[in-house]
């Protein structure tokens, strides 16, 4: 009962009705090129310490300085930097977790080759990790009812984090 009336009391920190720019081009870029520095950096740290840390939280802090050095942006765009860099390290720490799997596969006793072997190309594993980024991805935010969204604690932090500093940076 408490978590329908918690729905009902809800009200979005950007309005459905607002009409601004969320999904463009800058977004994106800026959105890859933090999914590839953080995840590069989850495969060192999961490779070296085998465990990795949510960059959710600091890809969007550091979105808004960035956006706001380019020119400037909305908390909209803010959040799709922030989805997509998330995104490409989860996506960084699922492959680096996953494929040493494969590494373990059995050896073909007549030609003593890892059976696996030919799963490791550096393509194949790009286009699988993509296709399932892409297939993995969240929907956008005006299809998602309010009773549906996260409350996790790391998307809850991030969604907390993104307004807070955004209020402070305008």
């Amino acid at each position: 009962m408490a978590e329908i009336s918690a729905v009902a009391d809800h009200k979005p920190y950007v309005a459905d009705e607002t009409r601004m720019a969320e999904f463009t081009p800058k977004a994106v870029i800026v959105g890859a090129m933090f999914g590839l520095i953080f995840g590069a950096s989850t495969v060192y740290l999961a490779l070296k310490a085998g465990l990795t840390v949510s960059a959710s939280i600091p890809i969007a802090v550091l979105s808004i300085s960035l956006l706001k050095k380019l020119g400037g942006s909305t908390i909209l765009e803010n959040n799709i930097v922030q989805t997509i860099g998330s995104a490409g390290e989860s996506i960084a720490a699922g492959v680096v977790f996953t494929l040493p799997g494969f590494l373990f596969l059995a050896i073909d006793p007549q030609t003593r080759t890892s059976v696996g072997a030919p799963y490791f190309s550096y393509w194949t594993i790009f286009t699988l990790a993509l296709l399932g980024g892409m297939l993995g991805a969240s929907p956008p935010r005006r299809s998602t009812p309010p009773s549906r969204r996260s409350t996790w604690a790391s998307a809850t932090s991030s969604g907390r984090a993104s307004p807070a500093c955004w209020s402070r940076a305008a």
